[in-house]
């Protein structure tokens, strides 16, 4: 969207709260922001602001309007920009920078439910507690649940039916005593959905009410005189008291709270999260965003806290940051100095450190591992913003003088090196005169079309050797064939090795140190030398041939094995007819002193 479009409208947008949307050419929403004033806000992308980011220059190029909402205030503007990034995902917006699958622990919707660790959800109605970061913390818990309750692993049906039949006997597990046999009706139901109510107290982190279950099965199994059970209860209590005190961060004074910290880089944000339950540290996590067009660390922060409390599924009531923020959550924000919050925020920075360390770390390893042809390709793939990696690259190139014996080429690299066995040459055949933008179509379409009908693999990217004209050409034959959204097309001009895309008349200058750009060079080089040798070839052969292929019954093939035999077509013409014969046998050899004999007839 430029300026001069902007505004025409601008008389028309009010100076009140709301949310704006920018949509590009396919009609999707790109970014989403929100504005005390939508006026101001609005107008702040357009104009001469030097300072504003490459992104948003780009974000706003590849916008071709935008659309608002008002609202009455700030707060509503707030939730329903959260609302419409969850919703939409729009291209500019923060990127969460995350692809793994986190560890759950479910409780089974079942009769005598199952406890076990999952990696995937369903809806079926069974309870899922996490996500776990750590696979290694999670185990600690299911263990720590194994110990203290006595409930089954298999997967049964132990519908009451079943039971009642006796379809099942006892296993292994019973004999160890790590189940009580419900399979048998050894254990009742009410029993076992007792102890499961406990199971959730504990993957809920409220440790309190287990205790007191506990201590209530010891009172009672010593009032039975059963003081084996009792030792065994007691046994059990004195093992969720040492897996509390480890999972203890401060003194239970602390009531429910999330913790959040945050550092920004110039790309990159990170946001820690701890998850405290009754004053116990019971989840964690650490956060990496993509910075696009949000900068301010209080969005990041904003957007980090709605999405992770989602994902935790945290109700607690009261937020930890390190700085005063605008929430769409109806919770408490606090901002401690010191005390135990204070304590915790710091232990949040600290994790965040060691994370972005550990990033770093990860980061540097990969690097060296990668080749210097892999280097390269990321390299290009970050400077043309591609959404794949240039594995295979395809560069055309035409070349004729004054449209004579126009010829073109198409250089094939592949993992960043010349593939010659894949490299093909041209005679242009439907263009007559020095039209280059003509040539470019035709060799285009032959090109992409024998790919498609052979259903050989695509490059992902194609570079034109020459202007913003040849490279139209060629767009339009991509949208004809109906590829331009899966190869990335660009255009270099020799002049000063300015990068074009298709309907851009603004130019990328990519750095003259860039291996990139030495790259896509090489094979703009690479394609003008393999057209330049190709069109002197087919000059030479023209020059050579053309007064030997005019006689009847000489062709190309007879033509140059006389020329490579006798150098030239003055020596043919002295030759007699027994050494023609020799060579070509009696027809054509007759056939070619004819020719001369006329010829010189005409000469004279």
């Amino acid at each position: 969207m430029t300026t001069a479009e902007y505004k025409e409208l601008a008389p028309h947008i009010p100076h009140e709260p709301g949310v704006y949307r920018y949509i590009d050419a396919k009609d999707v929403v790109i970014y989403v922001g929100k504005a005390k004033n939508l006026k101001k806000r609005i107008s702040s992308y357009f104009g001469e602001k030097k300072h504003q980011a490459q992104k948003t220059k780009t974000m706003v190029k590849n916008a071709v309007r935008f659309e608002y909402t008002i609202v009455e205030t700030e707060q509503d503007a707030l939730l329903l920009e959260s609302t419409l990034i969850k919703k939409l995902q729009p291209r500019y917006n923060v990127m969460l920078k995350d692809g793994k699958s986190y560890t759950y622990i479910v409780v089974r919707k079942e009769r005598f439910p199952r406890v076990y660790f999952t990696r995937r959800v369903w809806k079926d109605g069974s309870h899922f507690y996490g996500p776990y970061t750590s696979k290694f913390r999670a185990r600690i818990v299911l263990e720590t649940i194994k110990k203290l309750f006595q409930l089954r692993t298999c997967t049964l049906d132990l519908s009451q039916k079943n039971i009642e039949a006796g379809k099942f006997k006892v296993c292994l597990e019973y004999h160890i005593k790590n189940c009580l046999g419900p399979c048998v009706a050894k254990e009742s139901e009410d029993e076992y959905n007792e102890k499961i109510r406990q199971v959730r107290n504990i993957l809920k982190g409220q440790i309190r009410p287990v205790k007191d279950y506990l201590k209530q099965r010891i009172s009672v199994s010593a009032e039975r005189l059963e003081f084996e059970k009792a030792q065994a209860y007691k046994e059990r209590l004195d093992h969720l008291v040492d897996y509390q005190s480890k999972s203890m961060v401060v003194n239970n004074t602390i009531e429910d709270c999330d913790v959040f910290n945050i550092r920004v880089n110039e790309d990159l944000a990170y946001v820690a999260y701890l998850k405290i339950v009754n004053g116990a540290l019971i989840n964690s996590d650490n956060l990496e965003l993509k910075k696009n067009l949000n900068d301010d660390s209080d969005e990041l922060l904003s957007f980090a806290i709605s999405y992770l409390r989602e994902k935790f599924n945290s109700i607690a009531p009261e937020v930890v940051v390190p700085e005063p923020i605008v929430l769409t959550e109806a919770v408490k924000v606090t901002v401690p100095l010191r005390g135990d919050k204070k304590h915790l925020l710091d232990l949040a920075e600290k994790n965040l450190k060691y994370f972005i360390l550990q990033r770093r770390k990860d980061e540097l390893k990969h690097t060296k591992k990668q080749t210097p042809a892999e280097r390269i390709m990321r390299t290009l793939q970050k400077d043309l913003e591609m959404e794949v990696l240039p594995f295979h690259i395809e560069c055309f190139d035409n070349s004729n003088i004054q449209g004579s014996n126009p010829v073109a080429s198409c250089v094939v690299f592949k993992n960043a090196k010349p593939s010659k066995k894949d490299y093909r040459k041209y005679n242009i055949k439907t263009v007559v005169g020095p039209d280059d933008f003509a040539s470019m179509k035709e060799v285009v379409t032959r090109r992409y079309k024998r790919l498609i009908a052979e259903e050989q693999a695509l490059p992902q990217l194609v570079i034109i050797d020459g202007g913003k004209g040849q490279l139209s050409a060629a767009y339009d034959i991509f949208k004809e064939l109906g590829i331009e959204d899966n190869i990335a097309l660009i255009g270099i001009a020799k002049r000063l090795e300015e990068i074009f895309f298709p309907g851009d008349s603004i130019p990328l200058y990519i750095n003259k140190k860039s291996e990139s750009l030495k790259l896509i060079q090489q094979l703009r080089n690479e394609a003008h030398r393999f057209a330049i040798n190709f069109h002197r070839d087919q000059r030479s052969k023209n020059a050579l041939g053309t007064e030997l292929t005019r006689i009847p019954g000489i062709g190309e093939k007879t033509a140059n094995k006389l020329l490579q035999e006798f150098k030239s077509v003055k020596k043919i013409k002295a030759l007699s007819l027994s050494e023609l014969t020799a060579l070509l046998g009696p027809k054509l050899a007759k056939r070619l002193l004819s020719y001369f004999h006329k010829q010189a007839l005409e000469e004279e």
